[in-house]
């Protein structure tokens, strides 16, 4: 009954007291108001590490160092494919600069031949069925009848994204919405008014899918 008030602090503070040493109390407690008022930020703060990542958002899977491929810091390039939830594109993304004539594959609309080269591809060969594969690239009906695919080179040199799927949420005409996904998806920013800009070459002709 004659312990010094030391002592009733712990069962109130019980944080304060697991952070601060014996020597740096008043240290401690410091830290641990301001770890405790802060705590509900801490997530957007990690997800806003490299690989960038969307904020407010939970995205799945990983970008694992790919081969012929170093990684590059662009900002721009970046916030033109890591999207906000229910927007389709990225959930996170990291920019590289290719160092190896990497092998990409793309999905695309008949309908749309003006589409056969364009920002979205794939370093898989694409397999169906074609609804499994609109959920694995978050790819709505409307965007894409997705009957024909191209395979493409990657040019050394170039600068593209890769990363993992965004969740979309379609017309409503689609009656369909998908989440995140771990599928790894490759943004090459090819301008189709310019032949000279396309950052592939050594295509396969066209062929059906699937």
């Amino acid at each position: 009954m004659n312990e010094p008030p030391r002592l009733q602090t712990c069962p109130r503070h019980r944080l304060e007291c697991r952070i601060a040493g014996a020597a740096w109390w008043k240290r401690g407690l410091t830290f641990a108001v301001l770890a405790f008022a802060g705590c509900t930020a801490l997530p957007p703060q990690q997800q806003g590490a490299a690989p960038q990542s969307a904020p407010q958002t939970q995205c799945v899977g990983a970008i694992e160092q790919p081969y012929g491929l170093t990684p590059i810091s662009d900002p721009a390039l970046l916030d033109g494919t890591v999207q906000p939830p229910g927007k389709g594109g990225l959930c996170m993304g990291q920019a590289y600069q290719v160092t190896q004539p990497l092998t990409v594959y793309r999905v695309w609309d008949s309908s749309k031949p003006w589409g056969e080269f364009g920002k979205w591809w794939s370093f898989t060969p694409p397999a169906g069925p074609r609804d499994a594969y609109r959920v694995a690239n978050e790819i709505c009906p409307s965007w894409s009848a997705l009957d024909r695919v191209t395979q493409c080179r990657l040019k050394v040199g170039s600068e593209i994204v890769i990363g993992t799927g965004q969740s979309a949420t379609c017309d409503p005409k689609d009656n369909a919405s998908y989440p995140p996904s771990a599928q790894i998806q490759v943004f090459v920013p090819n301008d189709n008014s310019n032949p000279g800009k396309q950052l592939i070459f050594d295509c396969v002709a066209q062929a059906a899918w699937p």
